[in-house]
């Protein structure tokens, strides 16, 4: 899972892809947390993308850097808790304009049963699970 989360702090953006309807949705993101031993993403509750994950939680990642690219598959979870919400606020303090641990806005998610799997022209795949 630090693997996980290096590569995509490492690559900056990364786009996940939801369901909306019967179509699919795409859209940058740029950050991430391990907090108790599980791997947060963050967004906001009015946002689009909170609505479609709300609906079908199970999202894909997908980045690239170096030639590499990361795929990244699972259910992500809403975690409520401000102790959650405050881990990732303070490592991406870039947020801290926009969103608060105490506002009702804020959202992190946790992936569950998550599949991440390293890709390169040169190298076999490599499959990360957690």
């Amino acid at each position: 899972m630090e693997e996980v989360a290096e590569f995509l702090k490492k690559c900056g953006t990364f786009y996940i892809a939801t369901e909306d309807g019967d179509k699919p949705r795409v859209r940058p993101f740029g950050v991430v947390n391990i907090f108790e031993d599980k791997l947060y993403i963050q967004t906001g509750k009015v946002k689009n993308v909170s609505k479609q994950i709300e609906a079908n939680p199970n999202v894909e990642i997908c980045s690239f850097l170096d030639g590499k690219w990361l795929r990244l598959e699972g259910k992500v979870i809403r975690d409520d808790r401000r102790e959650a919400k405050k881990s990732m606020l303070d490592a991406n303090p870039v947020l801290r304009g926009m969103y608060s641990e105490d506002d009702d806005n804020t959202e992190v998610l946790y992936f569950e049963n998550a599949k991440a799997t390293f890709y390169s022209f040169t190298e076999q795949p490599k499959i990360v699970e957690f």
